[in-house]
């Protein structure tokens, strides 16, 4: 049944979890011990993501992190995909002010009525996107298509922002998206793969994949 595999999910996700935060790894330091954000950290955090709908609901939840923290937001992804259809652009492009009245009332997400609104926006513009290249095209293109793969070491502060997502962030604004300035717009790219900053000396970057070949 639903329930089940709903329960059987969650306990493959807290085993998940729980590996993470006992194994001896090598990792980037800002996942600290929280089981959520290293299960993030190794399984999701700047791997490629090429999916139309996965890089539009990313680029949402950035968005709603503005002026929080990205733990927050991960704590409130599912309730977000409850409150937003899935995430379904379709659907959402059509929330009437009574729907986005309703989702102010919702406990489970941020009530920020800009924020939500800019949801609906977002979809508006990523429907439009839809029409020519395609979401997922277009945003990699800003990367030439492949993942930048810079060499931070542990000691390295990654930047809030860079040439390219000071251009994205200025295409995705012209385009009707909210909530996308550089450095939301660098967060994004991190969390989805079009840039990898995992530290050199941690098991998720190719460098120390290459050395323990």
């Amino acid at each position: 049944c639903r329930s089940a595999r709903r329960l059987d999910a969650a306990r493959v996700q807290a085993d998940r979890s729980a590996m993470s935060k006992t194994d001896d790894k090598p990792r980037c330091k800002w996942p600290g011990d929280d089981p959520l954000y290293l299960d993030y950290h190794d399984h999701e955090w700047c791997r490629p993501l090429r999916d139309d709908r996965a890089l539009f609901e990313m680029l949402m939840l950035e968005g709603a992190q503005a002026g929080l923290s990205w733990i927050t937001i991960l704590r409130k992804r599912e309730n977000y995909r409850r409150a937003f259809d899935g995430f379904d652009p379709a659907k959402i492009a059509r929330y009437t002010p009574k729907k986005i009245e309703k989702l102010m009332g919702d406990e489970g997400i941020v009530r920020n009525r800009a924020k939500i609104e800019g949801v609906v926006s977002g979809a508006r513009a990523y429907l439009e996107l839809m029409d020519g290249p395609g979401f997922s095209k277009h945003v990699w293109s800003f990367v030439g298509g492949k993942p930048i793969i810079n060499h931070l070491k542990l000691k390295d502060r990654a930047p809030a922002e860079t040439d390219i997502s000071i251009a994205l962030s200025k295409d995705l604004k012209k385009r009707g998206f909210k909530f996308v300035g550089p450095t939301i717009v660098y967060a994004f790219m991190q969390a989805v793969g079009m840039v990898n900053d995992h530290a050199v000396e941690c098991f998720c970057h190719p460098a120390y994949k290459r050395r323990k070949r």
